[in-house]
């Protein structure tokens, strides 16, 4: 959070030298913030985004925050490109989403990197995500909140546990790297946003699938399976979700307008933290309730999935990302 409020302030302080206090205060600024997740559901990412708004609209600095939920304003992956060209102004982003755009953002979902939820909140005040946001901030975007979301694998086939598990299975995994991966221990892979994953069961097109703990709940993919491996102490799917804005969208606000935002954006993180934490609880409730067999893997098993992960993303992400190894190296060596 300490490396978010500096980068913040320091937006700000630009911003100051810039616009004449009041510019934008008397009139109604209106921002669009766009996400995947369904409204009004519980999920964090949703409820992150929520929290901004309704703050910053208490705030009183002339400032609306219009929040299109359910992809109803942009396609999940179609929201980069919507933010770096003026379109868009706020998202709940999975950042792996825009890899293909920029590959360095593959390490933020790459298998067994990111431990637990402790382990990702010292991961924000590293070099590898000043790294990570200096990239984003050449694109034009800058992150208001950090999240990190760890999650599971569901199937309808068979649970989960060791790599010989997903022989067989059409699986779908968010991020090249879990892609990889799950092709390496025989899976097929059939590539789509979360918020497709229960049509694609239901239809067939989809034997299992790994996506958050909060998206396997708010959207009720527990209908369409028999199994979770929840993602308990040794957890291969942790991923980072922030909520991006816009630099152009945020540097036209006023100082006021500023420091609102990023008063909302703190409150908003300090919540995700602890959610997450919860969220990991509430899948494991909400799928043994609907009776789905609930399962978690040992930390035997996670390093078989970690040596499969060794050999295909890991081996890939350095070969083909320019300065690939010297970042890995940064991400892995903080404990």
């Amino acid at each position: 959070m300490k490396l978010i409020k500096k980068t913040l302030t320091a937006i700000a302080v630009t911003s100051m030298l810039v616009i004449p206090m009041g510019t934008a205060q008397a009139a109604d600024v209106k921002l669009k913030a766009s996400h995947q997740w369904p409204g009004g559901k519980g999920d964090i990412r949703d409820e992150m985004v929520q929290i901004i708004a309704r703050d910053v609209k208490a705030a009183d600095v002339g400032v609306e925050i219009k929040v299109y939920p359910g992809k109803s304003l942009f396609k999940p992956k179609e929201q980069w490109g919507a933010m770096t060209k003026g379109k868009l102004d706020i998202t709940a982003f999975p950042l792996a989403y825009a890899g293909g755009r920029h590959p360095e953002f593959n390490l933020t979902l790459m298998p067994g990197l990111v431990k637990n939820h402790g382990h990702a909140k010292r991961l924000n005040q590293s070099p590898f995500m000043e790294r990570i946001k200096a990239i984003m901030d050449e694109a034009g975007v800058m992150v208001l909140a950090d999240t990190w979301l760890s999650g599971g694998f569901v199937s309808n086939k068979k649970c989960v546990l060791v790599p010989d598990d997903v022989k067989g299975q059409k699986f779908r995994a968010a991020g090249k790297a879990f892609n990889q991966m799950l092709e390496a221990a025989g899976a097929s892979i059939a590539s789509m946003p979360s918020s497709e994953i229960y049509s694609g069961l239901q239809t067939g097109v989809l034997d299992g699938a790994n996506t958050s703990a909060s998206s396997l709940v708010s959207y009720r993919i527990y209908e369409q399976v028999s199994c979770l491996t929840a993602p308990g102490k040794n957890a291969l799917w942790v991923m980072y979700e922030p909520i991006l804005m816009a630099k152009k969208s945020f540097e036209k606000l006023n100082p006021a307008q500023q420091e609102a935002l990023i008063k909302a954006a703190a409150k908003a993180e300090e919540f995700a933290f602890q959610a997450s934490v919860e969220a990991d609880q509430k899948l494991v409730d909400t799928y043994k309730k609907a009776g789905v067999k609930v399962v978690e893997m040992t930390a035997e098993q996670a390093a078989m999935w970690r040596k499969i992960a060794d050999e295909s993303s890991y081996k890939s992400f350095i070969e083909s990302v320019n300065g690939g190894k010297e970042l890995l190296d940064m991400a892995l060596s903080v404990e």
